[in-house]
């Protein structure tokens, strides 16, 4: 993703364009290291909750993340009617967990463990830090596209009788065209792949997939119904399921997770061997 964003920057202004984009890349790459968990709660309206408050989410929790030898990580939760959860964090020890009002109604500890066990996984195989980074260096190449739309429009690249010049204009077009389709690409084959890796690796973690498989099935049913409105679209590609997400075609192409059909479909292959 960096490199996408320093080509980009190239193509847009040169060698000094490759510099500034390098410099842009570093930035944003540092601000997604160590504040892209507190950007995304604080835009979804997450809400810090006690023991005391969720004795049944900290249970749930606590079990899980002993389990599978992980701290615990801080709980929060978001005034949602719509059913999801997400994790971010840089690493397991600054790992936070929120999940909607909604799906705490919704579920039962069986599929609350699944979602729970989904999340921890993502935790585990630094899933979170991995989609926020892309997640950021995505909308900077976005924005990188749009500013050189303006620098274009106000005389950037103007007519002239330079060929190079014009050759160097044709490049900055279809680099503002290209380069935000391929990180989008980029991002969403690391989210899609990311989520059948945490459905197995939940599944796993908890011993068996049926709890999971029940979380999907509602999740996917009551998200196209409920509207989102304390998500933002930019935490989208971090829940468990797509807010509102669409059905096939083109809209299931570019959608941030795989068909729920498929990640079921792969949970009720899986074989999971007791632990001893």
């Amino acid at each position: 993703m960096s490199v996408l964003l320093v080509v980009a920057g190239g193509a847009l202004a040169g060698p000094t364009g490759m510099k500034m984009a390098l410099a842009f890349a570093v930035i944003i790459n540092g601000i997604s290291y160590f504040f892209s968990d507190k950007i995304a709660l604080k835009s979804s309206g997450a809400q810090p909750v006690t023991r005391e408050q969720l004795p049944r989410l900290y249970a749930v929790m606590e079990r899980l993340a002993a389990k599978a030898n992980l701290p615990v990580p801080k709980l929060y939760v978001i005034p949602e009617e719509a059913p999801n959860a997400f994790a971010t964090g840089r690493n397991p020890q600054h790992a936070s967990v929120a999940v909607t009002q909604g799906l705490l109604q919704l579920m039962n500890d069986d599929e609350l463990e699944g979602v729970i066990a989904h999340e921890l996984s993502h935790v585990r195989n630094y899933d979170i830090l991995t989609t926020s980074v892309a997640a950021t260096l995505a909308g900077a190449i976005t924005y990188l596209a749009h500013m050189a739309q303006w620098g274009m429009l106000f005389g950037g690249y103007g007519g002239d009788r330079d060929d190079d010049r014009e050759g160097g204009a044709f490049a900055a077009i279809a680099m503002m065209i290209l380069a935000p389709f391929a990180a989008l690409l980029l991002q969403l084959f690391l989210s899609r792949t990311r989520e059948y890796s945490a459905d197995a690796t939940g599944a796993r973690m908890v011993g068996q997939p049926y709890g999971l498989i029940s979380a999907l099935q509602k999740l996917g049913a009551y998200n196209q119904r409920i509207p989102t409105t304390a998500l933002a679209p930019a935490t989208a590609a971090l829940c468990i399921v797509k807010p509102m997400f669409g059905g096939g075609g083109l809209s299931s192409l570019f959608s941030t997770h795989p068909p729920l059909e498929d990640r079921i479909a792969a949970l009720r292959q899986m074989t999971i061997v007791p632990q001893r």
